[in-house]
């Protein structure tokens, strides 16, 4: 985290004048600093004397139809806090133009460490405690997926069955519009998804992008998850596509060198478990038996895939200026190597 990209600062007078008007009570001017680890969204920390608070805007530029909503991140949140805990307490939502020309909405900062690309070194973690870690990262995952959505108000967010069907064509056609000269068209990967589509494991509200990099640990209790952040794409969906989601960031220390080139979260740690554990573990707490975990795991990439490219399109047509998406394009070249050779040895 430190100051602001350029071309993406913010106007901290405007925000300050509307923020006063949802919370009359904070003290002075904010020192504001923008998270660097994101990749989507805009995310910025307002410092104030006595409320610490966090920002968050889509970028500028042409978004993907249904993207980046500020107003449905926010109410999903605030509709998720009184049945999960983890969730960041909402403070306002703006849908006013004038005031940054775009819907944003501003939250409670939750006090704590973020792993990254590496285990933050406040923590100091041993293998025992990492694995502890790991398994809790893996649980907290199992209580979210068994809220109620319509307990939590949010069962309007589910289309019915046929989730995992619909993410497959929606994904396929997000990648077909984001798609640019220089990389692969996915089209044996994409019909090997539609011909093996599964039935819809259960119904549950899913976060769509659980990674380590997402959580806050406690700072005195490191291994102990006290938030979890980044629900743009929350939704009532499949729970073994969620679980496949979240492994497609899953990397480890004896991973060929182009995937763990990809690796944005400390999954390579010692005492990590490793991916099949993670599936062992989560199948071991929710009683689900898929018939085959290659489709999960290959939508995951997939899906990797798509998202890194809709980042990438983004970079290409210069509506962002952020040199991190510069080589975004192989890494979606790479996912659709990896996305084949899974599927071909799961022999089906």
């Amino acid at each position: 985290m430190g100051g602001t990209r350029p071309g993406e600062e913010l106007d901290v007078a405007a925000v300050d004048r509307w923020l006063r008007t949802v919370l009359p009570g904070v003290d002075g001017v904010p020192e504001v600093t923008q998270y660097s680890g994101g990749a989507s969204n805009w995310t910025y920390r307002l410092r104030y004397r006595n409320r610490d608070l966090v920002l968050r805007r889509p970028p500028a530029g042409t978004k993907a139809r249904g993207a980046h909503d500020m107003a449905r991140e926010f109410r999903v949140q605030q509709a998720l806090g009184p049945v999960f805990p983890l969730v960041p307490a909402m403070v306002g939502l703006c849908q006013d133009p004038a005031v940054l020309g775009c819907d944003f909405y501003v939250m409670e900062r939750i006090d704590g460490l973020v792993p990254r690309a590496r285990l933050p070194e406040e923590a100091r973690l041993g293998p025992e405690d990492v694995r502890r870690l790991c398994v809790a990262f893996v649980d907290r995952l199992v209580e979210l997926h068994a809220v109620d959505p319509a307990a939590a108000g949010l069962a309007a967010l589910g289309k019915g069955a046929g989730y995992p069907r619909r993410q497959v064509e929606g994904w396929s056609d997000r990648y077909a519009k984001a798609r640019t000269w220089n990389v692969p068209s996915f089209a044996w990967v994409r019909r090997w998804l539609a011909e093996r589509v599964p039935p819809d494991a259960g119904t549950c509200v899913i976060h769509n992008d659980w990674r380590l990099d997402n959580v806050v640990l406690d700072r005195v209790e490191p291994t102990r998850i006290v938030g979890v952040l980044d629900w743009e794409m929350a939704t009532v969906g499949d729970p073994l596509m969620d679980l496949g989601s979240a492994l497609a960031y899953w990397v480890h220390a004896d991973d060929p060198w182009l995937l763990r080139r990809t690796r944005r979260q400390p999954s390579d740690a010692p005492g990590m478990l490793r991916r099949e554990e993670v599936v062992e573990r989560y199948l071991a707490r929710t009683g689900l038996k898929p018939e085959s975990w290659a489709f999960y795991e290959v939508f995951g990439l997939f899906r990797l895939a798509v998202i890194a490219q809709q980042i990438y399109y983004r970079y290409h047509h210069r509506q962002t200026r952020n040199p991190a998406f510069r080589r975004f394009w192989l890494l979606v070249s790479y996912l659709d190597w990896r996305c084949r050779r899974i599927a071909r040895r799961s022999g089906r």
